[in-house]
């Protein structure tokens, strides 16, 4: 990919004058925080935020999206940037006057972070529209969190919003622990995991807990079940190829003297390569269903692939390393060496386009990245002072895309 030199006013010096209106954006959100696809006052911030800027702008059918396309003065390519909106059902703790004023719900995975860049990112790329040889999609998403909005939106026709097909798509997303505050960190390949669901209901004949011989007990044989899935995973699959399989919820029985007649258990499933989803469905089903044949009982299981590996195309990802060092800094990038276990439904839009996925240290100052609550605890908190370089870097890149792209 060509390097550019883009000339006038510097993005990042820009993205710093806008910074309180970026804290005062996602303060709001985080104070109002909105579960899944359906986010109406998030939306109708968002769509505040963009009021004045010239955007063309929908929304979604299915879901409350925002899809808003700059157009540069010249023509040219177009080039995608996501932010995602929806928040998770977690009790947030912390300071009174900081934390969601809605019970029960909280911005914990720093979703606010990322509408909040993508409104400054769009601010300023506004403000350079008449350089600009092409348009931006700027990607304002719900229902992240388990739902698969990225592709609803898809569906609903975000790649042809501008009217051709982006060339390429970025997304960033902080993390309030691992990474110190504002490295930016990412790898061409496989960068976050591929997130499946596994759900097993076992039945049997349940009786009285003295008499097991006259009862077909589900409980052992689901107990050994949960062994078995760790065996396949260490026997079956290579360790240079890996799977992570954890059982989250066991459920069975009311009593300590009846023995029930059905046990369920879930569980998640990840993995980085694309045919390791297939293939785990087909041998958990298969290890399941005869440990039930053998202890005569019945057994259903439900396996939901849900998100596919998020990977970053190798020029993309080198070339957003490449950016965030010159614009930024040599010390601010990080090139991971190993996957994320994490999931991401950006997954759908790398599937499409070439992409690059980066995270974003947001741990605060005084806090010890190693040690501070992860994202999705109600505990976690990110850092506000990353806010502008996140909404450079959107920005930057789009820029810096659009230059690099030959003309047509």
């Amino acid at each position: 990919m060509p390097r550019s030199t883009i000339p006038g006013r510097s993005l990042r010096a820009d993205a710093d004058g806008l910074r309180d209106d970026l804290v005062r954006l996602r303060r709001a959100l985080h104070r109002e925080p909105e579960l899944g696809l359906d986010l109406p006052r998030t939306q109708e911030k968002v769509l505040a935020a963009l009021d004045d800027l010239p955007l063309e702008i929908s929304t979604g059918e299915r879901l409350s999206s925002v899809t808003a396309v700059l157009r540069g003065a010249r023509p040219g390519p177009t080039v995608l940037l996501r932010g995602d909106m929806d928040a998770l059902p977690v009790t947030e703790r912390g300071e009174a006057d900081l934390i969601s004023r809605v019970p029960g719900l909280m911005h914990a995975c720093g979703h606010d972070f990322h509408t909040s860049m993508l409104t400054g990112a769009a601010r300023l790329l506004a403000d350079r529209r008449e350089s600009l040889a092409g348009n931006v999609v700027l990607m304002f998403q719900p229902g992240e969190e388990g739902l698969g909005g990225a592709k609803i939106m898809i569906e609903e026709g975000l790649l042809d919003a501008s009217g051709e097909r982006p060339v390429a798509a970025y997304a960033l997303h902080v993390l309030s622990a691992g990474f110190p505050s504002g490295l930016f960190v990412s790898r061409g390949g496989p960068m976050l995991a591929a997130a499946d669901r596994l759900r097993v209901t076992v039945r049997g004949t349940g009786g009285h807990g003295s008499m097991p011989h006259r009862a077909n007990d589900p409980l052992p044989a689901a107990c050994e079940m949960v062994t078995a899935l760790q065996n396949l995973v260490t026997r079956r699959f290579d360790a240079f190829d890996p799977v992570v399989l954890t059982i989250c919820t066991f459920h069975a029985g009311t009593m300590d003297n009846v023995i029930p007649d059905e046990v369920t258990f879930t569980g998640t499933v990840r993995s980085f390569s694309r045919q390791v989803p297939d293939e785990m469905a087909e041998r958990c089903t298969r290890l399941l269903q005869g440990i039930a044949d053998a202890h005569g009982l019945e057994v259903l299981v439900e396996y939901y692939q849900d998100y596919p590996v998020t990977t970053n195309d190798a020029a993309e990802a080198a070339f957003a390393g490449e950016t965030v060092r010159e614009v930024l800094g040599e010390e601010r990038y990080f090139e991971s060496p190993r996957p994320i276990p994490a999931s991401e439904d950006f997954s759908f839009v790398g599937n499409e386009i070439p992409s690059a996925f980066l995270v974003l240290g947001a741990c605060p100052p005084g806090l010890d990245p190693a040690e501070a609550a992860n994202n999705h605890s109600a505990d976690a908190v990110f850092d506000e002072a990353v806010l502008p370089d996140g909404a450079a870097l959107l920005a930057e890149l789009a820029v810096r895309r659009l230059a690099a792209e030959p003309s047509a």
